[in-house]
């Protein structure tokens, strides 16, 4: 800023500051929601323009997801559908809806090429009228079965690119299923971006694009994703563990020790709290927030456990180490295991990283 010394009636020297005052462009009203987020990222050259429209059409369809799920209890929309998945389980009314308003969502959105869904049987591939170039694959409620008791459940998905050598042009059925197979199964090392939505006391909505963790909650006054937790890191350990204990007894020898070692640490020092809800998107969210472990192990009636790499642990453990932690299979990363079907199942310890790496050390 300028301004002039001298007595009066006399030449005035001009001496400027410095450091001129800076207006500010913020106040106290000031929100950066998920859409200016993503804009903002793909001026910076992070996402291109078509991946803003993918995540967009996510964010549209928890939202719907959401209203749903608020509403269940008085709409109908709990207890069982009277159908079963691919896997065998009981689906809830919710599970089919939310299905259906993930797909109509990814399918409008006309970036899409591929979905799949951990409730189809096999990937789908989007109609040529709509179709665009990403693979997304999404289990659309997380924790349905807490769904008729009001606890927590939410979405999951991850985004990846086709790979190169699979064609979607061609006219045979057969060949275009098994088209869509390949394009689907690939590492979770190949992911674009992740996330998850969590419908709980508030809608929270947690995301990567590779560049960091961010977290947005839903404000329902304006009807849009706020950011609420900028670039999220992982405490590096953390003493809060989620496991289902109750399988206990059909678990490795190594696994047991390691739970033992938890609740009476060898050098007398404070044992682990318990903390599981049943929903992997809560418990996963608690643990990014707070630090700790969450595992779902293999027994002896299930060899790899009950949670499918595609939908559930590669994106989770891509945002795992995207916020500094690990997820780990127990014998190595997550990210590095490639599907051999879609809905393969493994193993998955996820959380901070010195307490991934410890439960390593036991198996």
């Amino acid at each position: 800023m300028a301004r002039a010394t001298g007595e009066p009636g006399k030449v005035h020297a001009v001496t400027v500051d410095p450091k001129p005052a800076q207006m500010s462009n913020s106040n106290e009203f000031a929100v950066q929601t998920l859409t200016t987020w993503l804009l903002n990222e793909e001026r910076k050259g992070t996402i291109d323009n078509e991946l803003v429209v993918v995540f967009s059409s996510i964010a549209t369809a928890c939202k719907q997801i959401a209203s749903l799920v608020n509403r269940a209890g008085i709409s109908n929309l709990t207890g069982l559908a009277g159908e079963t998945n691919v896997q065998g389980e009981d689906q809830k009314k919710l599970d089919v809806v939310s299905n259906d308003v993930f797909c109509n969502c990814l399918r409008a959105s006309g970036r899409t090429g591929i979905i799949a869904s951990e409730e189809e049987d096999t990937p789908v591939a989007v109609e040529d009228t709509y179709s665009g170039n990403y693979i997304v694959v999404f289990d659309p409620l997380d924790g349905s079965s807490n769904i008729d008791a009001g606890i927590s459940t939410g979405s999951i998905w991850g985004i990846y690119e086709p790979t190169a050598e699979c064609r979607m042009d061609v006219n045979d059925a057969d060949e275009l299923v098994q088209n869509c197979i390949v394009n689907v199964c690939q590492p979770g090392s190949g992911l674009l971006g992740a996330g998850y939505c969590m419908y709980s006391s508030s809608t929270v909505l947690v995301l990567s694009i590779g560049a960091g963790v961010f977290g947005f909650t839903l404000d329902p006054q304006i009807g849009e994703f706020v950011l609420t937790h900028d670039n999220v890191k992982i405490p590096e350990e953390g003493k809060i563990y989620s496991f289902n204990e109750g399988n206990y007894a059909s678990w490795d020898k190594g696994l047991q020790d390691y739970m033992a070692e938890l609740k009476a640490p060898a050098d007398g020092s404070k044992p682990y709290s318990a903390r599981y809800i049943g929903s992997l998107v809560g418990d996963f969210h608690r643990t990014l927030l707070y630090g700790g472990i969450y595992g779902y192990p293999g027994d002896k009636k299930n060899l790899n456990g009950k949670l499918r790499l595609l939908y559930e642990c590669a994106p989770m453990s891509f945002i795992a180490e995207q916020a500094g932690g690990k997820g780990s299979t127990g014998k190595g990363p997550v990210l590095n295991v490639c599907p051999e079907e879609v809905h393969q199942r493994v193993p998955l310890f996820v959380g901070s990283k010195k307490e991934v790496e410890k439960l390593e050390s036991f198996l």
